[in-house]
This record gives C-alpha cells, structure tokens and sequence, in this order.
C-alpha cells in the first residue's frame, strides 16, 4: 500500500478545479425516459426532477405498484395517460416496461468535487469510479447495489463509457433518483482529482496482492475503481490508485461481471464501516 501523507484535522481544502472535476453538459447522462414499475415509482416519489407524463396500458390491473404510480403522479399533478398495449410497447425501449413508461427531464450532472465531500449519515464519501464499462444495464445494476450498500456518487468518463439509458435505468430500479453522477474528460485525471480531495482510490483488478477482505481503508474517505466488461481496468487508472484489491475466486472462472463484482465490494465496505461504527 502506497504511503500516504498525515491527513489534517477538520475540512479537507478544495483543490484547484483541473479539466476532470468540472461537470460535463447536462444532456450527456440520459434518463429522460423512465420504464419499468420500480423505476417509475421511485422517479414520483423522489421529485428530484421534472415529469412530463406516465403512460399507463390499458388493461393492466392497477393494484399494487402501478396503483401507487398513478396516485403519485395525481398528487404530483403530472398526466397520466392510459394507451393501448401496443401503443406503450412501441413506445418502450426496453423489453419489458411492465405496463408502465414516464418521460421526464433528463438525470443533471453533478461536479466532482461535490461527490469528493458528499457523506452519508455522517460517514466519509463511498464513491464508485466506473473505468469504460459500456454494458447499460451493468451501469443500472450497479448503481442499485452501490446505493444499497451506502454508496454517496459515481464517477464515469464523458467517452467510451454507458449513459442513462432506458435500459440503465430501468437496471438501477430507481438508484438514478438518489445517486448522484460525475462525468469527467478522463478517469486518470479524476483520481487524481480524488487524491488531492483526501479520497483513498482502490482498484478492483483480478491477480491485486491483497485480498478484498483485507482493505484496510474502507472506513476512510473511499472510492473502488471498477473495469469494464472483459479488458477490466485500463493500465494508467491502475497505476494511479492508491491500493489494488481482488475478489477471491474458488471455482474455475476467474472473473465476475462488473456488476457482481461491484456489488461484493460495496458491501465490503459496508460491512467494514458498520462495524467500525459500533460501539
């Protein structure tokens, strides 16, 4: 484990704003249209950003989810319109909307330093750093397990890289309301952006010296840095975080997708920071 320098009392100074800690456009991330019955039902309950209309088939039995749905947006003044079965899945971009879609206003950016000083509960920032992973729907499930396990922002890069798709978003079954996202030019850059924030990078790579279960800086200031699907993380993200870990394997495979993964390792890190919060 890289040394690093003593850690001051009191609030970390904020650092000259580079190229990579400053907010990408806000129509990059995606997430104007929202499917699926969890999805939808979190966007109505957060009120985080505008909804346009809830497209409803017609037909569905209304109890349950779909039932809370429709009153959400009646309480929110928002239209909801009932459409053939048809009509919504021409509408849909996803296989399977269950019965319900809304469009809203797009998923807003957010700097990264604000993700470098976010905490939770009164916890230090838990950051997920996502190094080329294009697959959607990983991007969706990923999100879900790192909001579950007290994860406060995710870091992606502007290119090469998954956006809020209907399918992402759908994925993430409402993880996209909370979770607040950062792009950035470069993830290299970004981690450096993160070390001079106070924020401990730890990679996530298959063949690392030291065992997930071993991490001893879960309880600080944290961000695991994750690969994309196959290549996993690229040469220069590796080289720039602080420690290296990996996920033993006991069968024959000798790796996990991203989102599997990713979720191992957030409720590590939970696991450790519940613990250590205990008296």
């Amino acid at each position: 484990m890289k040394p690093r320098p003593p850690r001051r009392s009191g609030p970390t100074p904020r650092p000259r704003r580079s190229a990579a800690s400053r907010s990408s456009p806000v129509d990059g991330l995606g997430g104007e249209q929202v499917e699926g019955r969890q999805a939808v039902r979190e966007l109505l309950r957060a009120r985080r950003r505008k909804v346009h209309q809830v497209l409803v088939a017609d037909g569905v039995d209304e109890a349950g989810a779909l039932g809370e749905i429709i009153d959400l947006a009646t309480e929110a003044r928002v239209l909801v319109r009932k459409v053939g079965r048809d009509q919504l899945a021409a509408a849909a971009l996803t296989d399977s909307p269950q019965g319900v879609l809304a469009r809203a206003d797009p998923i807003s950016d957010t700097d990264l330093y604000a993700l470098a000083t976010r905490s939770l509960d009164n916890r230090p920032p838990f950051l997920l750093v996502l190094d080329g992973v294009t697959d959607p729907h990983n991007l969706g499930a990923v999100m879900r397990s790192g909001l579950c396990a007290g994860v406060t922002g995710v870091v992606v890069g502007r290119h090469r890289a998954a956006r809020l798709t209907p399918s992402a978003v759908k994925a993430a079954a409402g993880a996209v309301e909370h979770l607040p996202i950062a792009t950035v030019p470069g993830i290299p850059a970004a981690l450096a952006t993160l070390a001079e924030a106070g924020i401990w990078t730890v990679a996530l790579a298959s063949g690392a010296p030291t065992d997930l279960w071993d991490l001893r800086v879960a309880t600080e200031p944290v961000a695991l840095v994750l690969g994309a699907e196959g290549r996993g993380l690229s040469r220069l993200v590796r080289q720039r975080c602080d420690v290296a870990v990996a996920i033993p394997l006991l069968g024959p495979l000798d790796s996990l997708n991203v989102s599997a993964a990713a979720a191992l390792a957030c409720f590590e890190v939970a696991r450790r920071r519940e613990s250590a919060s205990r008296p």
